[in-house]
């Protein structure tokens, strides 16, 4: 899980163009949104995509988990996870 992580955390950057953070300044449990990283709605999307093109996820805008699976990159490791590993590839 931890290489799910830290590959989470450099796409997180790529995506949303952080370019001022490294994959270390990205801390696990902390929250993506408002008082973590400070992430919007638009960063959820733009990420959302980046997470299906990686790892062939998809999280769907109207899905009522979203809040939980986008509260750290563990939480959306362990989602991607869960259901990379019940996709067909």
């Amino acid at each position: 899980m931890a290489d799910l992580e830290r590959e989470l955390k450099e796409l997180i950057i790529e995506a949303l163009a952080l370019e001022d953070l490294s994959p270390d300044d990205i801390v696990t449990d902390d929250p993506l949104f408002r008082e973590g990283l400070g992430l919007d709605s638009i960063d959820a999307l733009e990420l959302s995509m980046a997470i299906h093109k990686r790892f062939g996820v998809r999280i769907e805008a109207d899905d009522s988990r979203n809040k939980a699976i986008f509260r750290s990159v563990r939480s959306l490791a362990a989602h991607i996870a869960a259901n990379r590993a019940a996709t067909p590839q």
